[in-house]
């Protein structure tokens, strides 16, 4: 299986960041996860509250966690919240199951890491780490 390099985290935080500025979002918080859920690389832009890169973390932590894009998360905790509450407990946190969250693939489709962000909608943070992994070369999955 191959590993998520540090160039290859920060080629997405910037390629994501450049589109968020394209796409005139508030400021961002991103972050980028490997497969075990560890921080690889982040970034908060100026002018950012304080809680982006949290907010960020829980949503790529969640995505990575599960296997499973930020978004299919949400739906799934609408049917089933006392669940989600659980593991966001467990979790200590760090678990956030809100649009914004993508899993990152190799060409092989093998989960090597979740990037997330936080600023903008749900929908622009997902926007946002979809570009930045493709400009990576990698496979966002942001099924739902």
């Amino acid at each position: 299986m191959a590993r998520l390099t540090l160039k290859q985290a920060n080629s997405i935080i910037g390629s994501a960041l450049a589109r968020a500025r394209e796409m005139k979002i508030k400021p961002l918080g991103v972050v980028v996860l490997d497969e075990s859920g560890h921080i690889k690389a982040v970034q908060r832009e100026d002018g950012a509250s304080m809680f982006r890169v949290d907010v960020a973390l829980g949503k790529a932590w969640a995505s990575v966690a599960m296997g499973s894009s930020s978004r299919a998360l949400a739906k799934r905790a609408k049917d089933n919240p006392n669940f989600f509450v659980t593991l966001a407990s467990t979790a200590q946190g760090k678990f956030l199951p809100q649009t914004g969250g993508v899993l990152i693939r190799d060409a092989q489709g093998e989960i090597i890491g979740a990037a997330g962000a936080s600023g903008g909608t749900g929908e622009e943070d997902e926007a946002v780490c979809i570009h930045g992994v493709e400009q990576a070369g990698l496979k966002p999955d942001a099924a739902a």
